[in-house]
This record gives structure tokens, C-alpha cells and sequence, in this order.
């Protein structure tokens, strides 16, 4: 298995989980030093996605399923939600569109499901914010990614799994048996 980042890792989780014996190759001296290192740390709530698209499903069902991985095994996270606001009249029919948008892509379970808000409603919130109009994203959230990277690798250590820092890849060639 080759990279030590928070994908490369959660496959090895799941390949270790499986199959048992697995070897990770990273490049770099320790975990999720390159892009991994480089993200935003949000979790999305799926609403700006085309509807059916495979990003908008991933992103909806990967969200579920990261909120229940990091409860499980204590990975530090947070639901704070997200404010979508309309500063201008011409922009509330485009929270409209993120909305309708929203609800195509399956967010509609109440602790999912966008939140219309008046400017007093979003205040309350954000007292700061200055808009005609808001939708409350309560999905949304935060995770350690470092965090999450670290049980991704004990869970996979835990099934006879292995990383292997400072391993350059040079190539590969496939023999035919996977």
C-alpha cells in the first residue's frame, strides 16, 4: 500500500480489517506530511454538489460515517454548523438553488437538513453578521485531522498492518494475481 496520508490510511485500515498483513509506504518521515497536512479540517455537509453525482453521495455518506468513526474511537471533532448567507436581494434566490440542492443530495434528516434564518435568526448566531437572509448548514463541522490520521494507523497497526516511513516508490509492476 502505497502513502501515508488521511486516504492512504483509511484504506489501510480497511485492507488491514480484511485481509490481516499489509505494509504502508510513505515518503515522507512520519504520517500525513504532504496534502493531508494541507486541508481544511471542515467537514462537509454535501449541499454544493450535484445531485446524484458521485462527490455529492461520497460526501454525504463519507460525512455520516466520519461523524460515527470519530464518536467510536474518540477522535476529536465538532459539529459547529455553518452559516450560507445573502448580503445582497440578488443572492437569496441562490441560497434557494444550495437549498433545493441540499435536500436532492439526502440532507433532509433533522440534524442534517439546512435551516432557512432571517437576519434576526442569523444574528442571533453570528450577532457581527450583517445579511437579508441566512441558511443554517447544523452538519456541518471540524475534525483533527491529525487525529484521525493516528487511529486510522492504530486501527490498521491493530490488524497486523505496518508503516514504513522515508520509503520511496520507484515503480511497480503489477504480476497479474490482484
Amino acid at each position: 500500500m502505497i502513502g501515508g496520508g488521511v486516504v492512504g490510511l483509511a484504506i489501510a485500515r480497511r485492507l488491514a480489517m480484511e485481509s490481516g498483513e499489509l505494509l504502508v509506504l510513505e515518503r515522507e518521515a512520519t504520517l500525513g506530511t504532504q496534502t493531508s497536512s494541507r486541508n481544511s479540517e471542515v467537514i462537509h455537509a454535501g449541499m454544493y454538489y450535484k445531485p446524484g453525482s458521485r462527490k455529492a453521495r461520497s460526501c454525504v455518506q463519507g460525512r455520516r460515517l466520519l461523524y460515527d468513526y470519530c464518536a467510536e474511537y474518540g477522535v476529536e471533532h465538532r459539529r459547529v454548523g455553518k452559516l450560507i448567507v445573502a448580503t445582497a436581494a440578488d443572492e437569496l434566490p441562490q441560497l434557494r438553488k444550495i437549498a433545493d440542492r441540499a435536500a436532492a443530495n439526502g440532507l433532509t434528516r433533522p440534524d442534517e437538513a439546512l435551516v432557512w434564518l432571517d437576519s434576526a435568526a442569523a444574528q442571533d448566531i453570528e450577532p457581527a453578521l450583517t445579511c437579508l437572509g441566512a441558511l443554517w448548514s447544523p452538519s456541518t463541522g471540524i475534525i483533527d485531522t491529525h487525529g484521525l490520521m493516528l487511529s486510522y494507523l492504530g486501527e490498521a497497526e491493530r490488524h497486523c498492518a505496518a508503516m514504513s516511513p522515508c520509503s520511496d516508490v520507484v515503480g511497480a509492476t503489477r504480476d497479474g494475481t490482484a
